[in-house]
């Protein structure tokens, strides 16, 4: 029998009673001035845990840098490998570019407004994901651009495989999809998100993905793109589901 708790970055979910996993990428909690302060707390929680799993590789290069990498930690971490829902497929080139936004309003739209003024200067057919979540789909074409309200899991992992390069927010969950998929990208992280800012200034500095802040991005900077080596799989044959979840087998 196998009988236990996982918990993804849910701060409440926990038992005594039987083995408790919880998941984040945050052992670090950024939030400027009060970043010591945000990550006791966080650790606090953590620590009524049997272990924490992060979602990410352990070794050196890796996805989160200081965010799941933190000096003298005494938590019980296991890295897991980073996690996507999506799968990489060989399909065909039918994108030269796929923008996909997200996040919290105004910024959303404020991005959203910039691109689509700045893409008027591109000449590549483009998939234009808006994030906005209406009860029902549409698209609609303009010259070399498609626009989408939102997407599927099926259909955005179709996009993605046919996409030659993507322009987001830099999201943890958005970066390991990339990864898993071996995607070239360019990241726009959301204003006044501490961890977008510094995962997009750790994957600029690793060589990986460029980035610009939202008031400064033009088109032109997507030829930065082809400096960097772009994101890709790192899935450790190190870490087997079985042995993770062998944590919750009974006696």
């Amino acid at each position: 029998n196998i009988s236990g708790i996982i918990s993804d970055n849910r701060l409440g979910v926990f038992s005594k009673k039987i083995p408790s996993v919880f998941v984040t990428h945050q052992l670090n909690v950024l939030t400027g001035n009060t970043t010591w302060f945000t990550t006791q707390i966080h650790r606090i929680f953590i620590n009524k845990h049997k272990q924490c799993w992060v979602p990410d590789v352990a070794t050196s290069p890796n996805l989160t840098g200081k965010l799941g990498h933190p000096e003298n930690c005494s938590l019980k971490v296991k890295y897991i490998g980073p996690l996507s829902r999506l799968n990489k497929k060989c399909m065909p080139k039918k994108h030269d570019l796929m923008v996909i936004l997200s996040g919290p309003e105004p910024q959303r739209t404020m991005l959203e407004e910039r691109l689509k003024e700045e893409l008027k200067n591109y000449q590549g057919e483009t998939l234009f994901v808006r994030g906005v979540i209406d009860g029902e789909q549409t698209s609609v074409t303009e010259n070399n651009i498609t626009y989408y309200n939102f997407m599927g899991r099926e259909e955005l992992e179709q996009a993605f495989n046919e996409s030659e390069l993507i322009l987001c927010r830099s999201g943890y969950t958005t970066i390991m999809d990339l990864a898993k998929l071996g995607k070239k990208a360019f990241f726009i992280p959301t204003p006044g998100q501490y961890e977008q800012e510094y995962l997009a200034q750790k994957l600029k500095k690793s060589g990986l993905v460029p980035y610009a802040s939202q008031d400064e991005f033009t088109i032109k900077d997507l030829k930065q793109v082809e400096e960097y080596k772009g994101l890709k799989n790192m899935d450790t044959e190190e870490v087997t589901w079985k042995d993770l979840f062998s944590l919750f087998e009974g006696e």
